[in-house]
C-alpha cells in the first residue's frame, strides 16, 4: 500500500504543498527518489537509511520508491528527510497512515537520527497552515522561528525516535508562540552610530531625515572625508521601528536565505545592506539557476547603501531600474519565474570626479573636463531619474572639525519626527495598500498631492527651465508631500515645493 506524508517546498518566497509518497517493491534492495528532486534530496537516501538503522528500526528489504508530488515542481533542500523517513516507517508498520492525518513534517536527519536545523522553516510552516495542516513536527533548533507562525500547532523534536514515539506512547510537547516576546524588541533603539556625533553637514542631515520619513532614494556627492559614509551608517538609527507584519515578512526572507541566527530568530531592525562595487548583478538582484534572494530583497523595508556608487559597473546599476520603480524584482528562468519584494531605500555616495576634489574649497581638482564628463556618465539618466534627493556634501571647515560640542539633533530626536511623519502617511494610505509617499503612483499623486496656484506656477517654471521628465516631476511632488508631513502641514505649500526643488535640481 502506498502511504502519503505531507510536507512543503519553497519556490521564491511562496510555499507549495508536497506529498511524499512511499511504496515498497519486491526487488533488489535500493532506494529510488523521483519527482524533480535536487542533489541534496537524492543524497537523502543514505541519510535516511542510516538514521533509521541507527535508531534501531528496520529498513525495508526490497526496493523503496519515493515520489515527491507534484512532479513538475522542482524540490530543493534537506527538509524532506523526515517526511521520507516517516513514510518508510509507515510502510514497515511502525505507525499507521491514520495516525498522521492532519500532520506535517519538516527536518533534516543526521546519520544517527537527530534532527538538524532547516532553512526557510517559517515560510514552510506558514505554507502548511494554508494547506489545512493543523500540526507540524520540526527540528528543535527551529522551534523559536517556527513559533512565529500563527494558527498552527508546533511540535519540536530532537530525534527520529521522539517523532515515532509521538504517535505510539510519548506525545511531543507543543511549543507556545514567542512572537509577542520578540516583537517587544522591535522598539530597540540601540545603534552604534548616532547623528549627534556627526559634525556640521546640517543640509545633508535634513535631507537624510526627509529620505527616512518618506522612503526616498538619495545620492550624496562630495570630496573624500566629508562624512558621506558616516552619515549613511547613522541613517539606520533614524528609521522607524518595524511593524509586526514587516518583521514577519523580513524574517521569512532571511530564513530562506539562511541568514537567521539562533540568538536572533526574528528580524527586529530594518536592514542596512552595504554592497561592494565588485558585486555582480546576480548578487544584487538575486537569481541563479535556482533563483535566490539578492541584496535588494535582503534590503526590503530597509536600506541598500552603495558606497562609491559610481564605481559600480554600469550594467550592474542598470538592473536596479525595475525594482526602484516597482518595489519588486521578477526573475525568469526556463523552468520557473519568481518574484521577490524589493521595496528599499537606495542610499548612494560618490566623489564628484576621479580625483575627488571637484568644487573642493581647499584642494584643487586635477581632472580634465573630458575625465569629469566620462566619470559622471557612468550614472545614466534613467537611474538619476529614480533618485529623489541629490545633495552636495562639502568639506568640513576648520571650525566644524575642532568643534567638540554636539552639533545638531541626536538620532533619537530626528527619529521621533520621522516616526510622526510615517504615522501621518500610514493613516492617509491605510486603504491604498502602500506605506510611504515614495510608493505613490500617478493616480495617487493626483489624489494626495494637490497644489495651490502659487505652487503650480513655481513647479511649471522649474519644469520649463530644467526640462523635467514626467518621472522627475512626480518625484518632486512626492518629495514635497514628505516635507509637508514633517512640517505637520495637511496641504503642500509653495515653501515645500521650493525645498523639494533644491534637493532635486
Amino acid at each position: 500500500m502506498v502511504c502519503k506524508v505531507i510536507t512543503s517546498a519553497i519556490i521564491g518566497l511562496d510555499a507549495h504543498k508536497v506529498e511524499v509518497e512511499v511504496d515498497t517493491v519486491n526487488s533488489l534492495p535500493s532506494i529510488s527518489i523521483v519527482g524533480l528532486a535536487d542533489t541534496a534530496i537524492n543524497e537523502a537516501r543514505e541519510r535516511v537509511r542510516s538514521a533509521i538503522k541507527n535508531s534501531e528500526y528496520t529498513f525495508p528489504r526490497g526496493k523503496v520508491v519515493i515520489n515527491l508530488a507534484p512532479a513538475d515542481i522542482k524540490k530543493e533542500g534537506t527538509n524532506y528527510d523526515l517526511p521520507i523517513a516517516i513514510g518508510i516507517l509507515i510502510e514497515e508498520g511502525l505507525i499507521s497512515q491514520e495516525n498522521i492525518e492532519g500532520w506535517g513534517f519538516l527536518g533534516e536527519l543526521s546519520l544517527d537520527g537527530h534532527l538538524r536545523k532547516t532553512n526557510g522553516i517559517l515560510p514552510l510552516v506558514q505554507g502548511l497552515k494554508d494547506f489545512g495542516v493543523k500540526k507540524v513536527i520540526i527540528p528543535k533548533e527551529n522551534a523559536v522561528e517556527a513559533s512565529f507562525a500563527a494558527d498552527i500547532e508546533i511540535y519540536p523534536a530532537e530525534h527520529l525516535i521522539d517523532v515515532i514515539n509521538n504517535f505510539v506512547e510519548t506525545p511531543l510537547v507543543q511549543i507556545k508562540s514567542k512572537l509577542e516576546d520578540y516583537l517587544s524588541e522591535i522598539n530597540d533603539d540601540d545603534f552604534l552610530f548616532d547623528f549627534k556625533n556627526v559634525k556640521g553637514q546640517q543640509k545633508a542631515k535634513k535631507a537624510l531625515e526627509i529620505a527616512a520619513a518618506g522612503g526616498h532614494n538619495m545620492l550624496m556627492t562630495g570630496s573624500p572625508g566629508s562624512g558621506k559614509t558616516l552619515m549613511a551608517k547613522c541613517f539606520q538609527s533614524i528609521l522607524p521601528p518595524l511593524t509586526p507584519q514587516e518583521a514577519i515578512e523580513l524574517t521569512r526572507i532571511y530564513s530562506i536565505a539562511g541568514l537567521l541566527s539562533e540568538k536572533e530568530p526574528l528580524v527586529t531592525k530594518r536592514p542596512f545592506r552595504t554592497v561592494h562595487h565588485t558585486a555582480s548583478a546576480v548578487g544584487i538582484i538575486g537569481g541563479g539557476a535556482s533563483p535566490k534572494p539578492g541584496e535588494i530583497t535582503l534590503a526590503h523595508r530597509g536600506v541598500l547603501f552603495l558606497d562609491e556608487m559610481i564605481e559600480f559597473p554600469r550594467n550592474v546599476l542598470e538592473v536596479l531600474r525595475q525594482p526602484l520603480e516597482d518595489g519588486e524584482i521578477s526573475i525568469s528562468r526556463v523552468k520557473n519565474s519568481v518574484k521577490y519584494p524589493a521595496s528599499f531605500i537606495l542610499l548612494g555616495a560618490m566623489n564628484p570626479c576621479p580625483c575627488g576634489f571637484l568644487g573642493d574649497s581647499e584642494k584643487h581638482c586635477t581632472c580634465s573636463e573630458y575625465q569629469i564628463q566620462k566619470y559622471k556618465s557612468r550614472l545614466s539618466g534613467p537611474i538619476l531619474d529614480r533618485i529623489d534627493l541629490i545633495i552636495d556634501v562639502p568639506r568640513l571647515t576648520a571650525d566644524e572639525l575642532t568643534n567638540t560640542k554636539i552639533d545638531g539633533d541626536s538620532s533619537n530626536v530626528i527619529r521621533k519626527r520621522v516616526i510622526n511623519a510615517r504615522k501621518i502617511q500610514y493613516e492617509r494610505y491605510k486603504n491604498e495598500k502602500i506605506l510611504t509617499n515614495s510608493e505613490l503612483n500617478s493616480k495617487l499623486i493626483s489624489k494626495y498631492c494637490p497644489l495651490d496656484k502659487t505652487s503650480t506656477e513655481i513647479l511649471k517654471t522649474a519644469s520649463i527651465k530644467y526640462q523635467l521628465s514626467g518621472r522627475k516631476y512626480d518625484r518632486i511632488l512626492k518629495l514635497a508631500r514628505t516635507i509637508a508631513d514633517l512640517d505637520n502641514s495637511k496641504d503642500i505649500q509653495s515653501k515645500h515645493i521650493t525645498q523639494a526643488l533644491q534637493y532635486r535640481i
